[in-house]
């Protein structure tokens, strides 16, 4: 939901940092891959209930995910850094949930409801790019990327909020992932909508 209006404040400075990165000769996929080990780093971290720890690299594989497209955008944007950045964006988003239903019992069944959402959220919005791509529609209110970004409730934006707050408040994770879980639910709602408003076809 916020992911586009943040993007005019913090592309000049991530774009700088990806220009300067590119000049030293390093790989947008490299650090695409940082930003998923990372995360699983985080998630590993919250397992072990070492939730400092965990805040830090949650924040750490984020600024590697905006770096890897600022250096594309400093060198040559792939379709295969595109594939890359999806597939690591999706193995943070579930190593952190894991982490939490390890680190307590009682977290378990919901971390499985908060990966769940994300599935969810996540098939709906690779469906939508996928049609979108084939119809040739585009849009940049993410930024220039690799394929159709459509908007949602739960973007990145307000995930990585709720990520924090859990790690600076863990005894909250249970109630912050079932509002979470349903925010992602209205979200699969919201972008199915969309969907069936934009991909009609005439005949329908």
């Amino acid at each position: 939901m916020f992911d586009a209006r943040i993007r005019p404040l913090i592309d000049p400075p991530l774009n700088r940092m990806g220009r300067w990165l590119a000049h030293q000769g390093v790989s947008a996929n490299h650090i695409t891959v940082a930003s998923g080990a990372v995360g699983v780093l985080a998630g590993a971290a919250i397992a072990n209930q070492a939730f400092a720890i965990g805040l830090i690299l949650v924040l750490a594989s984020r600024l590697f995910d905006g770096l890897d497209g600022a250096v594309a955008r400093a060198t040559k944007p792939t379709d295969f850094g595109g594939y890359l950045d999806i597939v690591a964006d999706f193995v943070f988003y579930v190593a952190v949930p894991v982490g939490f239903g390890l680190a307590a019992p009682q977290n378990a069944p919901f971390a499985l409801l908060l990966v769940a959402s994300f599935t969810l959220t996540g098939v709906s919005f690779l469906a939508y790019a996928t049609i979108a791509a084939k119809r040739g529609v585009e849009t940049e209110a993410h930024g220039k990327k690799s394929f159709f970004y459509s908007t949602g409730i739960a973007e990145g934006t307000e995930t990585i909020a709720v990520f924090v707050l859990m790690c600076l408040a863990p005894h909250w994770f249970i109630p912050l992932a079932i509002a979470y879980a349903g925010l992602c639910a209205l979200t699969v709602l919201q972008r199915t909508a969309a969907a069936a408003a934009m991909f009609r076809d005439i005949t329908d």
